[in-house]
């Protein structure tokens, strides 16, 4: 009874906190429920819909093409004027990309057009705009695109109620838009006059108040804001003019006022809409508003269609060209293989639907019958390929690429000689022009040695179905398919039906039928098996040599300027020497990722250029993408010159050993710590190298416990592991009594960054005091301290320093830290350390692109752990 009432008040809460997202995604689905249910009912006018738009006037639709680009410039511009009233000039090019790429998201945004202006504010800040500027340019933008609808809605619905032509609905709308501008107006009035809106927005945007002083002191434009508001009109009308020429497009009589009417209930529900900006609820309602204005249903939802072309799916279009033509991004990176599941798909449909009549006959003309037959049977094995091969695509594997390039010509090609087909070669075309632009997407190799054995067996193969099938034909008797086969038909059919495309025997027993069945089941594994081999991955599996280790220590002590640098040279890493100059990287392999920890070890950043670049060759050759794990901010100018991103991971905290002080009410409980653990008879001991074995058996004893109580699972990579052999080497901080009972310990270990000490691992029993890693804590920053040390690392805090949320990753990663549960811990971690007054320094992560950034995560999971055999 307890469990199901916390279940109930759980759901109640969840309903609570999350009712307006509910509610709008509600609101959502039934709007599209709505078009669905429209289009299902009117099946039948759909159909026409259909031939009806084809017959559309390509000189009215090249007009309404041309509107479309007017209006996406007149877009930009209005985002110009809206950053000229803060007195800031932006170029047009840069705010009409801004435009299409929010445009674009907007759609998958909940409150898409208002949500969409929190993004893509980069290349604008890179301009000299903070981003409070460019939160309150985009608002001032999109109170003007509200506003000019209400400003040219009013005069129209004055006149058309005095022509008794406006329904009660509409004007309710009109109504709810009258009260949203209201309401837009009064927050506005209060911001300017540091009112209520001012002020919960200062909780968000300290800044806001430099911003305001900008607007009190007359560097607010309100020239620049009333010409922002006059080319929003300018594009409400573009979108009257996109309606009226979908009129003249279908050769549809209607007036200029079903137009102005029409494009305004679209714009009202495209202005409410909560989730994928009005699709379904505006098709629906201008429909039935033109039906309203005497057009038969068929000609109002193909003049909805059209104007939808014009005003939605033509500048949608065009922000994914903004995505798609910027280097290194996701959708680059994506859409190709999306493109090619997508061409498999269609190709199947094609072949499994009925061909058009009149186009095939007019290819009989021309082509054999056979001929064309064959050609189904080939766009379908081809359209199963291609499906196979999107996988190995989104993979980056080069053979992929060049096979998927390669099927989708030859499906441009048979869809024009299975039936003429040309939409569907129309969308084959595009991907070859897609896959010919993102040719260097591709570079993972396959398996040499595989691929080789793969010819070779698939050759053995063909040799022997050739023996199997002739032997079958010329041998079978006439009774099985009422044909007596010479060896030259043997020799094709063996082939045709190998290769899938066979289909002019008709077997007259089961076992004729299971002999060609028999023959396509080969064909069909020999095929499968031959592709697989040519893509299969190269398998990775170097050796580091005993001197090698020796080499990279000598480098570290030459070189060496980090507290990473000692796990560099730990047994559990790969590495990679300069060839041309004196340095190393170390990594690990992990789903197909070389991830190097932190930074090369050089003499100088030059050098560091010249092996990174080396190294992405050397993966590039082995089929390995690469990423950089933990580099310092100091780095990033190396990396960034390359071509290469970023993205904050978390910070290390520093102490200043130097000035540190137990002084102060806010170390009282790390003074209270150090005196529990004295009254309770524990005291400091230094165990210096090399430790006796007596002494390392008790310090094991406390590391089992400590792994058995916390359920830790050793991992190493960025960090070590409870190694007898290393620890031997190494200086013990340890907490006992005069029992020799070690209740914690901490090794130190060597830091390569100067006047910087740091310790491993920090362990202790479970029935050690509370207050005994407060006190671990201070007498390692003594110990440093009395070794002449300045600075002390303690590690770094995952995902802490993201407050800044750069781009939409960052505002994720940061959401995450903030807000979800599982990652309180480190939370939790940052608190903790921030008891000694440590200065942070942010860690980043170095990866190639968007898409590799998705599946870094899996690689990194895999090279923190410890496997047998890896030290």
């Amino acid at each position: 009874m307890e469990k199901r009432s916390n279940l109930f008040y759980s759901s109640i809460e969840f309903f609570t906190e999350n009712k307006k997202i509910i509610g709008r995604g509600l609101i959502a689905v039934v709007c599209i429920i709505m078009a669905i249910w429209f289009v299902r009912h009117e099946e039948a006018e759909v159909r026409k819909v259909y031939v009806l738009i084809h017959k559309a006037s390509p000189l009215y639709i090249f007009l309404g093409l041309l509107v479309t680009a007017a209006y996406i410039f007149l877009q930009g511009f209005m985002y110009r004027f809206s950053f000229l009233a803060l007195g800031k000039s932006i170029d047009f090019i840069t705010l009409t990309e801004l435009f299409l790429k929010r445009n674009f998201i907007s759609i998958f945004l909940p409150a898409g057009g208002i949500s969409s202006l929190a993004f893509f504010t980069t290349q604008t800040e890179r301009k000299g705009v903070t981003k409070t500027e460019i939160h309150l340019a985009s608002s001032i933008y999109a109170v003007c695109g509200i506003v000019s609808v209400f400003v040219i809605a009013i005069p129209a619905i004055v006149w058309l109620l005095f022509q008794q032509t406006v329904s009660s609905n509409e004007a309710y709308a009109l109504g709810g838009l009258s009260v949203l501008v209201v309401l837009l107006f009064l927050a506005i009035n209060s911001f300017v006059k540091k009112g209520k809106v001012f002020s919960f927005l200062l909780k968000y945007q300290p800044d806001l108040d430099v911003v305001l002083e900008q607007i009190s002191d007359g560097r607010f434009s309100k020239k620049a804001v009333i010409n922002c508001l006059l080319i929003s009109i300018l594009i409400d009308l573009a979108g009257v003019i996109h309606l009226y020429i979908a009129f003249f497009a279908l050769n549809v009589s209607a007036s200029f006022e079903a137009a102005f009417l029409g494009y305004l209930v679209a714009t009202i529900f495209l202005i409410l809409s909560p989730f994928l900006r009005g699709i379904g609820a505006i098709e629906l309602s201008l429909s039935v508003l033109l039906v309203q204005y005497g057009m038969s249903s068929v000609a109002a939802i193909s003049v909805t269609m059209i104007y939808r072309l014009f005003e939605f799916w033509v500048p949608l279009v065009a922000g994914l060209l903004t995505f798609l033509f910027k280097k290194n991004n996701l959708v680059l990176r994506t859409l190709p293989a999306f493109l090619i599941l997508i061409l498999g798909i269609v190709n199947i449909v094609s072949v499994l639907t009925p061909a058009i009549t009149s186009r095939i006959h007019l290819l009989e003309d021309f082509l054999p019958l056979s001929l064309i037959v064959v050609s189904n049977y080939f766009v379908l094995l081809t359209g199963v390929v291609l499906i196979f091969m999107s996988v190995f695509l989104l993979k980056g594997y080069r053979t992929a690429y060049y096979l998927s390039l390669f099927l989708s010509v030859l499906s441009l090609i048979g869809h024009l000689i299975k039936g003429i087909d040309y939409e569907e070669s129309c969308v084959a075309g595009f991907v070859v022009v897609v896959l010919s632009y993102t040719r260097s997407q591709y570079f993972r190799k396959g398996n040499r040695q595989f691929q080789l054995f793969g010819v070779r067996t698939i050759l053995v193969a063909i040799f022997a179905v050739l023996i199997y099938g002739i032997v079958g034909f010329y041998f079978l008797d006439v009774a099985h398919f009422g044909i007596d086969f010479s060896f030259a038909a043997s020799l094709e059919n063996t082939l045709l039906y190998f290769i899938l495309i066979g289909n002019n025997l008709h077997a007259r027993t089961v076992f004729g039928q299971d002999f060609l069945y028999s023959l396509n089941l080969l064909g069909g594994f020999s095929t499968a098996f031959l592709i697989y081999t040519s893509i299969r991955p190269f398998i990775f599996k170097p050796e580091v040599e005993e001197e090698g280790w020796q080499r990279a220590k000598d480098l570290v002590t030459n070189y060496g300027n980090s507290s990473l640098d000692y796990f560099k040279t730990y047994q559990d890493k790969l590495l990679y020497f300069g060839k041309e100059i004196d340095g190393f990287l170390a990594y690990r392999v992990g789903a197909g990722f070389a991830v190097v920890l932190e930074k090369p070890v050089t003499r100088n950043e030059e050098d560091m250029l010249v092996l990174i670049r080396e190294f992405d060759q050397f993966c590039r050759e082995n089929d390995l993408e690469c990423t950089y794990y933990r580099c310092d901010e100091s780095s990033l100018s190396a990396f960034h010159k390359l071509g290469k991103n970023s993205i904050i991971i978390g910070q290390e905290a520093i102490i200043d050993v130097s000035t540190f002080s137990l002084e102060g009410g806010d170390k009282k409980s790390l003074r209270n710590a150090l005196k529990n653990i004295s009254n309770k008879g524990f005291f400091v001991k230094i165990y210096n190298n090399p430790v006796k074995e007596g002494v390392l058996q008790r310090l094991k004893a406390v590391s089992d416990e400590w792994i058995e109580t916390t359920g830790y699972k050793e991992m190493a990579f960025s960090q070590g592991i409870f190694d007898k052999d290393e620890l031997r080497h190494q200086t013990i901080i340890a907490l006992e009594n005069v029992e020799e009972k070690i209740i914690a310990f901490a090794n130190v270990i060597p830091d390569y960054e100067k006047g910087e000490g740091t310790y491993d691992l920090i362990r202790k029993t479970k029935d050690a005091p509370g207050t005994t890693l407060d006190a671990m804590m201070i007498e390692l920053i003594n110990y440093f301290k009395s070794q002449g040390l300045h600075y002390m690392n303690i590690g770094m805090v995952p995902l802490s320093g993201v407050e800044q949320g750069r781009d939409i990753t960052e505002r994720a990663i940061k959401f995450a830290y903030q807000n979800v549960r599982q990652f309180s811990y480190y939370k939790s971690l940052r608190d903790y350390k921030s008891k000694f007054s440590p200065e942070w320094k942010s860690k980043y992560l170095i990866y190639d692109d968007a898409y590799a950034l998705i599946r870094i995560p899996a690689a990194l999971n895999k090279v923190v752990k410890i496997k047998k055999g890896d030290l």
